[in-house]
């Protein structure tokens, strides 16, 4: 069983979970900080597909080493579904810090340019190894970026689970996240950075250039070296039945609806099933889902977060449930999809070798006779999908391997 959940963690990994959710937000910059920093490699206006400045936003003052990068879409992408009948589109674009040197991403400010239809933006590294097959998955689609269910749609770089790629993200609520001092995620000189947006087309169609602001600094604000941080991804299965009286459609039978999820996602919609290779869990309709991962390694954990669409109800990350040294990391007894920020942890969790952390999740159909969004739609069997109609379960876990 070990190998069977081995097997589907680097599937999934491999392009299946593109869930988002943002980044730890920390406390308030300590007192002294500055609103400029010294020029370096990587500034704005950098070439490819970075230039051109940010909208100015709500931004905390920068700290001592730190600099500001701009990144943002070449031009208006207008949304549209790549399959028959499909409410949503995911479009990665390729863009350029034009880094010389290895830095830090020490903040992250994502500016969706449309939120009416954006539903998340996720930024992911592209180590230098790996920037040449980005360059031609961009070169042979049409249009501005390409379609990535799931995730970049790259068969390189993607690390894991408990190391994924990620930069940065944004979800109805975010803003913008600071790492604490000393700490941040690396970026290799060299590296490209992959912007993907979920569009959610139920809304509208109408054009998007999202942007994000990043922080990135070399060194800690005391001079020392920064602690790399990097995300660890917790999902679980959704089996979500149809509710008794409202179990007439065809797409209340679990297979037809999986089905659905594979035509509209691709391989991206294998999740429903792998998750349950992943967290050794069989398949059981209900309203309550969960999953437990093993810790492997000795890390810290910084920062949490949750992510469900719109029919999530309730969502909780556990450390050693039901064992010594119990923690309860994140609890969201009632779901609010429109503020999805993260949560620092004021007293950082130390994770170690068998250790288990649990996410569990509660949905309910019942929301579909309140949420507008449901508004013409069958009830269906839910399952984890990439769709805002569909759903997810999934705890990100910000983390770093040293005592924090």
């Amino acid at each position: 069983m070990r190998a069977l959940a081995a097997l589907a963690a680097a599937v999934l990994a491999a392009g299946l979970l593109a869930a988002c959710g943002p980044e730890e937000r920390a406390s308030a910059p300590p007192a002294g900080t500055t609103s400029a920093a010294p020029a370096g490699p990587g500034d704005s206006s950098a070439g490819g597909h970075s230039a051109g400045p940010v909208p100015a936003g709500r931004e905390r003052p920068l700290r001592e080493g730190e600099r500001r990068l701009d990144l943002r879409m070449p031009e208006a992408y207008e949304p549209s579904a790549p399959t028959r009948g499909g409410t949503d589109d995911y479009r990665c674009f390729l863009l350029d810090p034009g880094l010389t040197e290895d830095t830090f991403v020490t903040g992250v400010d994502v500016r969706p340019g449309n939120p009416e239809v954006v539903h998340h933006v996720i930024l992911y590294a592209v180590p230098p190894e790996h920037v040449a097959e980005a360059e031609d998955q961009d070169a042979v689609s049409s249009g501005q970026g390409w379609t990535c269910f799931g995730g970049t749609g790259m068969g390189g770089g993607s690390t894991g689970l408990d190391d994924a790629p990620w930069l940065g993200a944004w979800a109805p609520g975010g803003r913008e996240s600071v790492m604490r001092p000393g700490y941040g995620t690396r970026l290799a000189a060299g590296s490209r950075i992959v912007m993907q947006v979920h569009y959610n087309l139920l809304v509208g169609h109408g054009p998007d250039v999202s942007a994000a602001r990043l922080r990135v600094a070399d060194r800690a604000p005391d001079g020392g070296p920064v602690a790399p941080v990097t995300t660890m991804l917790l999902p679980a299965p959704v089996e979500l039945p149809c509710r008794p009286g409202h179990d007439a459609s065809p797409l209340c039978d679990r297979e037809t609806s999986v089905a659905d999820v594979n035509r509209r996602f691709g391989m991206a919609g294998g999740a429903a099933d792998l998750l349950h290779l992943l967290c050794g869990t069989a398949i059981r309709p209900g309203q309550v889902t969960t999953c437990d991962r093993t810790i492997r390694r000795p890390t810290t954990v910084m920062g949490v977060a949750g992510h469900m669409h719109l029919l999530g109800r309730s969502i909780r990350i556990e450390l050693n449930p039901g064992r010594p040294g119990h923690r309860t990391l994140l609890d969201m007894p009632l779901w609010d999809f429109d503020n999805q920020q993260a949560r620092p942890l004021r007293r950082p969790a130390r994770l170690e070798p068998g250790n288990v952390v649990r996410v569990t999740c509660r949905h309910d159909q019942g929301l579909r006779d309140v949420l507008p969004a449901f508004d013409g739609q069958e009830e269906r069997y839910v399952v984890w999908g990439e769709g805002t109609t569909d759903e997810m379960c999934l705890g990100i876990l910000q983390v770093t391997g040293g005592a924090a």
